[in-house]
């Protein structure tokens, strides 16, 4: 009884940590979509995908009314996005971003992380051959055709589009977000999801020991209430 009960409550921990994170990313995305482009969803095509993904996800409604107060500078005063990059065991390289309004305990904490998996944070750039930074659009791919959503995206500056079982995945280089996002309201289609990512340009191959360490250090991270993404490089 007691053992399955603990089983029970580590699964439960495991869903409601695995939530949390989808909400501080949605919630991120809106303060960052009112940020840059206000807060009327009419004229702020990234918001609007934004609040999308906070409707399907279920996030609350204080806290999305929460992350468009912030972005329009209520509580989100003296808050700066930050990156942080470091190396974990066996060489892993692992790319932070943040957004904290309290760099001193955020840099703190990540090095702690680091420093507990036997790792450590680099200097500015150093991570930058081992990442490119892309822009990601994800559609589904029962709302669109393939042929025409590829020949539009190539137009508008894409580089590739992946088809996964569930969604196509346009991606190009950072300086084509804009005109690959002008391409999609052209076509009077809204992603499920638009940002700027970090990819990989080479895999690290590592054993299942450090494989063990490394999933420890980034569930470590992306538990941290001011981490809103964590790349890697693990082939």
């Amino acid at each position: 009884m007691g053992r399955k009960s603990a089983k029970i409550a580590v699964k439960k921990g495991a869903a409601d940590r695995a939530r949390s994170l989808v909400f501080t990313k949605a919630l991120h995305d809106v303060s960052k979509a009112v940020k840059s482009g206000g807060a009327e969803v009419d004229s702020n095509f990234l918001l609007k995908i934004a609040l999308d993904r906070c409707k399907k996800f279920n996030v609350p409604k204080d806290n999305v009314e929460r992350a468009i107060k912030k972005g329009l500078g209520g509580d989100g005063e003296g808050y700066q996005d930050i990156n942080y990059e470091g190396y974990g065991p066996n060489g892993v390289a692992i790319f932070i971003e943040a957004s904290t309004n309290n760099v001193t305990r955020t840099v703190a904490n990540v090095r702690m992380y680091f420093k507990k998996a036997g790792g450590s944070l680099g200097t500015t750039g150093s991570l930058e051959f081992i990442f490119d930074h892309k822009s990601v659009f994800t559609v589904p791919l029962d709302k669109t055709n393939e042929d025409d959503l590829t020949m539009a995206m190539i137009d508008a500056g894409a580089e590739d589009i992946v088809t996964t079982d569930e969604h196509f995945e346009v991606i190009g280089p950072k300086e084509a977000f804009g005109t690959i996002q002008k391409q999609f309201q052209e076509m009077d289609l809204t992603p499920e999801e638009a940002s700027l990512k970090r990819i990989p340009t080479t895999l690290k191959e590592i054993d299942e020991a450090t494989a063990e360490i490394i999933d420890t250090l980034i569930e470590s991270l992306e538990s941290d209430e001011d981490v809103t993404s964590v790349y890697h490089n693990i082939g």
